[in-house]
């Protein structure tokens, strides 16, 4: 399987143990996502003879185009590491094992169009389609409601804008459109707050459903982005900060890497 090996393991060259790690751990990492436009990953060693001893002075890595549990689409990923304490006989064995746990300094950057992909992932959808909360069925004559179409735009100054079709299961679909700001929760969860209302492309006579269907859709939305549903095995995503930037989110923060995951 790590056939390109081959030929990285003389002692001779100072770089050899950086050169096998990088290898080693480049096919480790790709293998944690479902899909990968390219990952790279940078090993510093120095000398190489300290690898022996399973110490290595950084380790970065960067990907582009990353596909995470078959729906969630990342543009951008990147972390990078102090002195890291590894498994050297694992590297051997073409595997990457860390002796200890770490952390790293993290950015995700996520698309406006990959935002808008999730919203079709299963794990999104359950959380929006068929809705039974007394709240909702009592607008809808007790019938289940749903949250369609949902689409969102990156505005400036951490702040989006949201347009949906609440469906009321009785033949009437209620257009939603909102302004919201995005915020970070106790590190893990992106929080959704001071919804602002634009009414003016709703129907007058439903535009006080509207509003109502609106502010339960943002306590839906503020309670679904946590970071502990979507962490890799062994990996756990702790933010500092975000802010939208044109058609793109950008999260910064560290990771917490208890192990590193055989698969995504």
């Amino acid at each position: 399987m790590f056939g390109g090996l081959t030929g990285l393991q003389d002692p001779k060259g100072t770089d050899w143990g950086e050169r096998m790690l990088n290898t080693v751990a480049s096919q480790t990492i790709r293998h944690l996502f479902t899909q990968s436009e390219s990952v790279e990953v940078f090993v510093r060693c120095y000398p190489s003879s300290k690898l022996l001893q399973g110490s290595i002075d950084s380790f970065k890595m960067s990907g582009r185009g990353l596909v995470i549990r078959r729906d969630f689409a990342v543009e951008e990923m990147s972390f990078e590491t102090d002195a890291v304490a590894i498994d050297f006989g694992s590297v051997l064995k073409g595997k990457l094992s860390l002796k200890q746990p770490t952390q790293a300094i993290a950015q995700v950057i996520l698309s406006e169009v990959g935002i808008n992909q999730a919203f079709s992932a299963e794990l999104v959808k359950k959380r929006l389609l068929n809705l039974t909360v007394p709240s909702l069925t009592a607008l809808s004559g007790g019938e289940p409601v749903s949250f369609t179409d949902v689409q969102v735009q990156l505005l400036p100054e951490n702040r989006l804008q949201v347009v949906a079709k609440a469906d009321l299961n009785n033949g009437e679909l209620v257009p939603l459109s909102m302004i919201l700001t995005i915020g970070i929760e106790r590190r893990r969860r992106v929080s959704f707050k001071d919804p602002k209302m634009e009414l003016d492309q709703v129907p007058e006579a439903q535009r006080e459903i509207s509003q109502t269907l609106s502010v339960a859709l943002v306590e839906i939305l503020d309670n679904m982005v946590d970071l502990d549903r979507f962490d890799l095995d062994g990996v756990k995503m702790r933010l500092n900060r975000l802010e939208t930037e044109g058609q793109k989110l950008i999260f910064s923060g560290y990771a917490e890497i208890e192990r590193i995951p055989s698969s995504s």
